[in-house]
Order: structure tokens, then sequence, then C-alpha cells
């Protein structure tokens, strides 16, 4: 991670395995890649291995906007760790279970299009919505 990387953290009440199987899986990334109810994810493509490729398609429900959000793992630990590049930049996302939840911690590096804090509000009301989506 490099000096400018931002962390967003969150504790799901669930068992890892439903955790780690929520986090993956393009059917579930469509619900749940959302930072709020005014945007959507209508398409993902997820090959979880290391060296694999992973796209989502982020769009305003309006049809206003979109972009595209899409690397290459580089680093797979089942049920402990997801590490990938995208556009340059480097992602981290640890799973830590701690009796009955599990927490989760995504670490990746800011990049200068936005503040700091657009950031890291972003990636928050995502994680923030994975855990919803799980909890549910």
């Amino acid at each position: 991670m490099t000096a400018r990387s931002i962390t967003v953290r969150t504790t799901v009440a669930a068992p890892i395995e439903r955790v780690w199987a929520a986090y993956t899986p393009p059917e579930d990334i469509m619900k749940w890649n959302v930072a709020s109810d005014d945007w959507h994810t209508p398409s993902a493509s997820v090959d979880l291995r290391e060296g694999g490729a992973f796209s989502s398609r982020m769009e305003a429900k309006d049809g206003s906007m979109g972009f595209d959000f899409a690397g290459t793992y580089t680093k797979i630990e089942t049920q402990r760790l997801i590490e990938y590049e995208f556009g340059g930049r480097h992602a981290r996302v640890e799973f830590v279970p701690d009796e009955a939840v599990v927490r989760v911690a995504v670490t990746f590096d800011a990049e200068d299009d936005n503040s700091i804090e657009q950031q890291q509000t972003g990636w928050q009301s995502i994680l923030d919505s994975f855990r919803r989506h799980v909890e549910a």
C-alpha cells in the first residue's frame, strides 16, 4: 500500500463461510455493490484466482452516469484475504473471524480525482451495503 492508502472497516454478524461466499459471486456483487440507493451494479464478472480478472459496471439508476471497475486478483487466501490491482492501484480485503462476527477491512490506494474524504465515504458506503446484504 502507498502512503496515500485508505482503509474502511465493518463488522458482519455472520459466520466466515457466509461472509466469504457473499463477497465475490457476480449475483451477490450486483446486489451489494452500491454506495447509495440511486446507483446500481447491473453487471459483474469474477474469475476468483490469482491472475484472474474481475469487473463490475456501476451506474446511476437514472442513466446519467456510470463507470466500470475492473482489475486482476493478485493474491487469494480463502476466507482470509483478497488482493487485487485496478487501474494502476492496489487493494487488500481482509476477513478476520472473531467469535460470532467477521471483521472486514478494505485498504486501497487513493486516487487523485476525488478527495480522500469522498473516497473513504464512498468505499465505506459500499462496505456497509455488503454488511447489510450478508446480514439480511
